[in-house]
């Protein structure tokens, strides 16, 4: 999504207030930067109709919006029209800011009565076993140019790099959930990790592989003290300079082994860390796991979203 330009600075200031409310309320941390960037859009349409005070916002002015931009805007990304999950993002997006609006009483705006889209069914991509040894691997081909980095450098980033594709693939979990992810959260004596911070807040255990448990230890006690400044650092996954890593150095990580594969089919598929989690489940109910199993192992709250995955074997078996 363009993260388009306010003027006003009502609307700068309303914007901001959103995110602190939903922040407030609990919301995980993607809902709390998407929704805003989503309610951007409706104010940066606002200011080209000439309307730029909170009070002016009107039921109508809303339904146009929706009707008459959002449903014939392009999709910036991709190319075509938003897709009906696309617009259902967008659908709850306007319906929160409202319920904000109500509850910090600054405006009542009367129920929109749009319905919500029909929704679709989108099939992920998903990376082969193949690829995925590919990827491993690859943590091991060093650049050429080591520039300035000190010898134990690449070493540690390969066995980090190892780690994190245990963690993303082998233990399945979401992108912040390994983001998140702490020392005390691995309980090796079990071959179990801890997910703390669950979708939802959903606590859940996790089994390692015996060869995700060695790619694990090979990081914590080989690679993390070169990295390690203090012993306060609680997080697993630590950078140079001892911080935390975020999703989007770990997707730079991820994108760097893609490119270091020199595989062009499996750089097309563009995956990013939840294209790990996809690749499990589909590789553990290709290999014979039930598929209520395979739910409690993502941590799904129902069987339904779990389902997905047997479109997949589906799709991968007619190719």
């Amino acid at each position: 999504m363009r993260k388009l330009p306010l003027s006003s600075p009502h609307y700068q200031y309303i914007e901001k207030s959103f995110k602190k409310w939903l922040d407030v309320l609990g919301y995980a941390s993607q809902t709390v930067y998407s929704m805003p960037l989503c309610i951007r859009e409706l104010l940066n349409h606002l200011e080209q109709k000439g309307k730029t005070q909170i009070t002016e916002i009107t039921k109508e002015h809303i339904k146009e919006y929706y009707y008459k931009h959002l449903k014939n805007r392009p999709n910036y990304r991709f190319g075509g029209a938003l897709s009906s999950n696309h617009l259902n993002k967008h659908l709850q997006a306007l319906y929160k800011f409202c319920d904000y609006l109500r509850q910090s009483g600054r405006l009542i705006i009367p129920d929109l009565g749009i319905r919500w889209e029909e929704r679709t069914r989108d099939i992920p991509a998903v990376l082969t076993e193949e690829e995925i040894k590919q990827l491993y691997k690859a943590c091991d081909l060093y650049p050429t140019d080591r520039g300035r980095k000190p010898e134990w450098f690449y070493p540690a980033m390969a066995l980090r790099d190892k780690a994190m594709l245990t963690v993303y693939y082998g233990c399945g979990l979401r992108r912040n959930e390994g983001v998140h992810l702490e020392l005390n959260d691995i309980l090796w004596d079990k071959q179990l990790l801890y997910v703390r911070k669950g979708k939802n807040y959903k606590e859940r255990f996790v089994p390692i592989s015996n060869s995700g448990i060695k790619h694990l230890e090979n990081y914590l006690y080989e690679a993390r003290p070169h990295l390690i400044k203090h012993d306060k650092a609680e997080h697993f996954f630590i950078n140079e300079r001892a911080k935390p890593m975020k999703g989007d150095m770990m997707l730079l990580r991820l994108n760097q082994l893609l490119t270091r594969t020199e595989n062009q089919v499996l750089q097309d598929k563009e995956p990013g860390l939840h294209t790990l989690r996809h690749s499990i489940a589909t590789h553990l109910l290709g290999n014979g796991m039930k598929l209520e199993k395979i739910k409690t192992f993502l941590g799904h709250d129902s069987l339904e979203s779990t389902q997905i995955y047997t479109h997949l074997i589906e799709k991968e078996n007619e190719s």
